[in-house]
């Protein structure tokens, strides 16, 4: 099994940044490189407790199919999505958050188990497992600049009003 986690500080209210976490649109647009879409399940906003997202993306060359479902959903504080079928022999991804005083730290905390044995346990150590953390610090970084923005912008229209 391989498990690693991440941290990513955003200047957002917490329930802000959990809504972004969860966005479909926001998940698809961070991995525009790629091309990844939902094609099944929820394909659009927020997706929730026992819903799943089918998206299929290319990576290494090849065209993959991913189905997740939303296992604990404990807004705003924590939720879990977990593989229903695709190409690990499983994963779990826990997306905790967690105020502090200049807005949410984020924690995602991701396990995997590769298929194929001593072979994918060699390709993990070797290669996949920094293209998984990769993949979520790319994201992370989506999230941030979005939930940011939309931080900024609801203080100015409340300085405004």
């Amino acid at each position: 099994m391989t498990r690693f986690q991440l941290e990513t500080i955003i200047e957002a209210p917490i329930e802000l940044v959990y809504d972004l976490a969860r966005d479909i649109d926001l998940h698809a647009r961070s991995m525009a490189h790629t091309d990844e879409r939902a094609v099944a399940g929820r394909t659009s906003g927020g997706i929730d407790l026992g819903e799943t997202v089918t998206w299929r993306a290319r990576h290494f060359g090849i065209t993959w199919s991913l189905t997740s479902r939303i296992t604990v959903a404990e807004a705003p504080t924590r939720f879990v999505d977990e593989q229903a079928a695709g190409p690990f022999r499983s994963f779990r991804h826990e997306h905790r958050f967690e105020p502090i005083p200049r807005g949410t730290r984020l924690i995602d905390d991701w396990q995997h188990v590769s298929p194929f044995g001593p072979l994918g346990r060699m390709v993990d150590r070797v290669f996949l497992a920094g293209y998984m953390r990769g993949l979520l610090e790319t994201r992370n970084r989506v999230l941030k600049a979005e939930a940011e923005t939309a931080a900024v912008a609801t203080v100015r229209s409340s300085a405004t009003a």
